[in-house]
C-alpha cells in the first residue's frame, strides 16, 4: 500500500498515525502541496480532486479523504467502537472536525505558518468560529476523557491533527485545560510528538 501525503499537513498526518497504531504496512510518498505535486498529470490520473492524502492500495484500488481513509484503515478495530451510538457520535465528531474545526483552525495555520500573514491579519471570523470549535472541545472534554468516552477513538485521531499544532495559527490552547490534557492523552495514545 502507498500513502501519497503531505507531512506538513494534519490531515495526511492522521492517515499515517492511523496505519503506524494498526500496525498496517505502507510506502509513505511525500507529496508537497505547496510546490504542487498534487496536481500532476500523474496524481491527478489517480485522485482527480488533486489533494492529499490519498491511499493506493495493492491491487490498485484507490481512496482519498483523510477520514475516509482512516475509517477504512480502522474497520473492525477498537478505534471504532462497538456500540451504535458511539460509532454514530465518532461520525459527528469527524464530520464537524471538517466542517467547524480544520476550516478554521487548520485554515489559520497554514496562513501564519506557511503563507507569512500575521496573526494580527487573520480575518476575525476565522479567530472567532476557530475559538468557537476549541471551546466546543473543551465543554465535551470536561465530562469524559477522549470525545466519544473513556476510549481512544477515530474522532480523537481526526480532531488532534490540528489542535496540537493549533498556537502555529494563533491560537493559544491555555484557555483550553481540558483540551491540553486530551491533545497529551491522544498524544501518548497514538505514540506522536
Amino acid at each position: 500500500m502507498k500513502i501519497y501525503g503531505d507531512s506538513i499537513s494534519g490531515n495526511c498526518l492522521k492517515v499515517k498515525w492511523t496505519a503506524d497504531f494498526l500496525g498496517l504496512k505502507y510506502a509513505w510518498i511525500e507529496t508537497s502541496v505547496l510546490k504542487g505535486e498534487s496536481r500532476t498529470a500523474d496524481f491527478l490520473a489517480m485522485n482527480a480532486a488533486g489533494q492529499v492524502p490519498a491511499v493506493v492500495f495493492d491491487d490498485g484500488r484507490a481512496l482519498a479523504q483523510s477520514n475516509a481513509i482512516i475509517l477504512h484503515f480502522a474497520e473492525g478495530s477498537d478505534l471504532i467502537p462497538a456500540d451504535a451510538y458511539a460509532r454514530a457520535k465518532m461520525s459527528e465528531w469527524m464530520f464537524w472536525e471538517q466542517y467547524s474545526h480544520e476550516p478554521y483552525v487548520a485554515v489559520a495555520r497554514f496562513q501564519v505558518l506557511y503563507l507569512g500573514k500575521p496573526v494580527a491579519d487573520l480575518e476575525p471570523r476565522l479567530v472567532e468560529r476557530g475559538n468557537g470549535a476549541l471551546q466546543r472541545m473543551e465543554l465535551a472534554l470536561g465530562q469524559t476523557p477522549f470525545l466519544v468516552g473513556e476510549a481512544l477513538s477515530l474522532a480523537d485521531v481526526a480532531l488532534v491533527a490540528y489542535t496540537r499544532v493549533a498556537h502555529e495559527g494563533g491560537f493559544s490552547l491555555d484557555p483550553y485545560p481540558q483540551v491540553k490534557a486530551w491533545v497529551a492523552r491522544v498524544e501518548a495514545a497514538l505514540g506522536i510528538r
